[in-house]
């Protein structure tokens, strides 16, 4: 059996943790801002119009994503302006289009998913067992560079090895890609390797296709066939603070402390 040297964390709803009000608040500080922009430009859409062409685009990388796939920030928010109108990103100057995605970016600041109360000192515990750490999140509708500023102030990024944004990299979860490039730029293997994540298809099945154990965080989302190995994790938890001593199980290791 190979030695565990590495520790994988998703990022939403294990690390942070997002609810319906703040993303519905997130999504309206970016409507609101490209509506502002178009306007500067001779642009005017009204408020709903401007959101069905958002949903149209979330739900179009939605489905990219679910097929393994991503694209680069500066596209999604291309797609969400020619959403708005065909070939509007072509009619409008690139200051436009960089305050609309300024406030498609920043919108994540304005109303922020909080961190785990237990996040950081989740964190320092891997690292005392001497395991090293990488993220692998699939970035939704913020980009990476947005997620490293964030986790830079709350005291997490230090703790991080390698982190694998799924619109920098262009393959999302459950996508085996995104997992081994990770693991990769880590100088480590499957079978050196544990997951945690609350995503039954992206975070325990995908991850154990990979050959990686997983730690699974119940409560977001349920198993449809308890039956089915395939969506079996290694070990279960509630929480994202029952996360080290799983891991200490599953790496032969003891709890630090």
């Amino acid at each position: 059996m190979a030695e565990i040297t590495t520790v994988t964390f998703d990022l939403w709803q294990t690390l942070l943790v997002d609810n319906r009000d703040l993303g519905q608040a997130r999504a309206m500080v970016r409507l609101e801002g490209a509506q502002t922009a178009l306007a500067k430009s001779g642009e005017d859409y009204d408020i709903e119009h401007i959101r069905t062409a958002y949903m149209s685009c979330f739900e179009q990388f939605r489905d990219i994503r679910e097929g393994g796939s991503d694209m680069d920030f500066r596209a999604q928010v291309s797609s969400f302006v020619n959403f708005i109108s065909p070939g509007l990103v072509d009619r409008v100057d690139s200051e436009t289009m960089d305050e609309i995605a300024h406030h498609y970016s920043d919108s994540f600041f304005v109303y922020p998913p909080p961190a785990h109360e237990a996040a950081v000192r989740v964190l320092q515990g891997v690292k005392d067992m001497g395991l090293q750490m990488g993220l692998i999140s699939n970035t939704g509708m913020t980009p990476g560079f947005t997620f490293r500023a964030y986790m830079e102030e709350r005291g997490m990024l230090e703790y991080f090895h390698t982190l694998t944004f799924s619109d920098e990299a262009k393959v999302a979860k459950p996508a085996k890609e995104i997992f081994m490039m990770t693991l990769k730029a880590m100088g480590a293997t499957p079978e050196q390797t544990i997951h945690v994540g609350d995503h039954v298809k992206n975070d325990v099945v995908a991850a154990k296709e990979c050959g990686l154990k997983t730690v699974w965080i119940t409560g977001f989302y349920e198993r449809e066939n308890p039956n089915d190995p395939a969506t079996e994790p290694d070990i279960s938890v509630s929480g994202l603070a029952e996360v080290v001593p799983a891991i200490a199980r599953l790496a032969g290791k003891t709890v630090p402390g």
